[in-house]
């Protein structure tokens, strides 16, 4: 089997964007200034924004699905009375309104946009459409008829009013809501048209923007110092996964794809305790010495690999 070139660097890197440079970018930076053979993320950035954008390296990019529904939190301004191309800043404005809502007239129409609400995507945006992305059908002018989707909004608050144009707000989102469209369908309701300004993302699920590294892109690679003493453990994303701890012999059971019998005194109080909880058969993170081994799926008292994690822990 050919070998990947890079080191084998495996963990997470919580990641502070600056505005400007795509997520792919954000990648390709990790890349160069870590040496590592495999690198991904977790939740896309759009170029206007900024702030924790989650980097898997190695075997950590195996973990990403389980960071990948796990909420989000967002700072960002409206700028009302003008709709854009893009619903943010980098777009066209393609109409504008003379009405400016009040702080009491935003305040009414929060429940509105709390809770499992219906939203159609942007036209620009990542979807993809008969095997295309609907950013580049807009593009091109032909945008898509994106059909709205059930979203949960946890939390929406109106931050402050920074004048009559620009209202700040913070959200905590679920998988798969658009900001923008947010921002679009609250200043259709009340009244005028919005798009979104300023966007930054303080958090996804555990990673938090006080304790994101600050990546500066201007710099050269070789003077970013540091960021490999930012990695964090593959485990990290993996916190509220039940775990099963391994003996040495277990864990190069699993590491080889065999299955591990689950018969020791040890064992069935920690099954037991799995059942009482009602967290049987989910997936189960493996841990010899504190460190990731594989997800596995508990069937019979055995402990069969579902993902092994291929490093030297």
């Amino acid at each position: 089997m050919r070998r990947r070139k890079g080191l084998p660097i495996h963990g997470w890197i919580n990641l502070d964007k600056p505005v400007g440079p795509t997520s792919t970018q954000a990648i390709g930076r990790v890349r160069r200034i870590t040496g590592a053979a495999r690198v991904g993320h977790a939740g896309t950035l759009d170029p206007l924004a900024s702030g924790v954008l989650p980097i898997a390296l190695g075997e950590a990019t195996k973990t990403v699905p389980y960071i990948q529904d796990a909420r989000k939190i967002y700072r960002f301004t409206v700028r009302w009375g003008e709709a854009t191309s893009t619903d943010d800043r980098e777009g066209e404005v393609i109409a504008s309104s003379a009405s400016r809502p009040t702080g009491a007239d935003i305040d009414t129409i929060i429940p509105r946009f709390t809770g499992s609400i219906s939203q159609a995507p942007p036209a620009f945006s990542a979807i993809k459409v008969a095997g295309e992305r609907a950013y580049d059908l807009a593009r091109a002018g032909t945008p898509a008829d994106l059909a709205e989707r059930l979203i949960d909004i946890h939390r929406l608050t109106l931050v402050s009013q920074d004048d009559a144009d620009h209202s700040v707000f913070e959200v905590e989102t679920g998988k798969g809501a658009y900001v923008r469209s947010l921002a679009r369908d609250m200043g259709i309701v009340l009244g005028t048209l919005g798009h979104v300004s300023a966007l930054r993302r303080l958090a996804v699920g555990q990673f938090r923007v006080e304790k994101a590294f600050p990546l500066d892109f201007d710099a050269h690679p070789s003077d970013i110092a540091g960021l490999t003493e930012h990695v964090l453990p593959i485990e990290t994303v993996l916190d509220d996964i039940p775990a099963l701890a391994l003996t040495a012999d277990e864990a190069q059971r699993l590491r080889c794809g065999q299955t591990v019998g689950l018969f020791t005194h040890h064992h069935r109080d920690w099954l037991a305790e799995l059942i009482a909880e009602g967290r049987d058969g989910g997936i189960i993170l493996a841990l010899w010495q504190g460190k990731a081994i594989a997800m596995v799926r508990i069937d019979s008292a055995e402990a069969q690999p579902v993902r092994v994690f291929n490093y030297e822990p």
